[in-house]
């Protein structure tokens, strides 16, 4: 009997020590879905850590990036945490010098910014990098309303996108030059 018992605890433990687990889980959640980072994303991010050849598609937890040029050679993961909004995102690059204007750069960030709730609030939104503050146009990419400028030289020269995906929640994309031609498909390729 006594073997019987013991196994039957052993069973439990497992589905025990899940369910206890998920409440916990579910807490770090944000409640508007929005793709936070880790402690350690952060980290690499303060501590400007390289990843070479970079990371895919899936370089953002929560967020995949369907068309990802190739001829990347580098990347790097952003974190940016501030007045209670979270930027995160992932620069791939080339091993061109930065004023190179055939260098291919791309950032993709999401942020979780609790006042998005459209296009409008976009501009000169409190974001530390990559505002929109220039001459904007909203265009139509798939099904997405978007917000572009000009990209500044402050972050590279090319075009500058940027959409609420759902209220809380930012996407801003930044294609240098020979990478603008494939913006729309970067755009339409994103998931979270």
């Amino acid at each position: 009997m006594h073997k019987i018992q013991r196994a039957a605890a052993v069973s439990v433990l497992p589905l025990a020590a899940a369910l206890i687990a998920l409440p916990a889980q579910a807490a770090q959640q944000r409640p508007d879905g929005c793709p936070t980072p880790t402690a350690a994303e952060a980290k690499r991010s303060a501590d400007a850590k390289t990843d070479t050849p970079p990371r895919g598609a899936d370089a953002i937890k929560g967020v995949r990036v369907g068309h990802l040029p190739k001829g990347f050679t580098s990347g790097g993961v952003v974190v940016n945490k501030h007045d209670g909004i979270t930027e995160y995102g992932y620069q791939w690059s080339d091993n061109r010098d930065e004023v190179d204007p055939k260098r291919r750069s791309l950032w993709v960030r999401v942020v979780c910014w609790p006042k998005a709730s459209g296009l409008s609030r976009l501009k000169n939104a409190p974001f530390e990098l990559g505002t929109f503050s220039g001459e904007t146009r909203t265009v139509r990419i798939g099904t997405r309303r978007v917000l572009t400028q000009d990209a500044d030289g402050a972050l590279g020269h090319g075009r500058y996108a940027g959409w609420v995906e759902r209220k809380g929640v930012v996407v801003t994309v930044l294609a240098s030059t020979p990478l603008v031609p494939d913006l729309a498909k970067i755009i339409n390729g994103i998931k979270l």
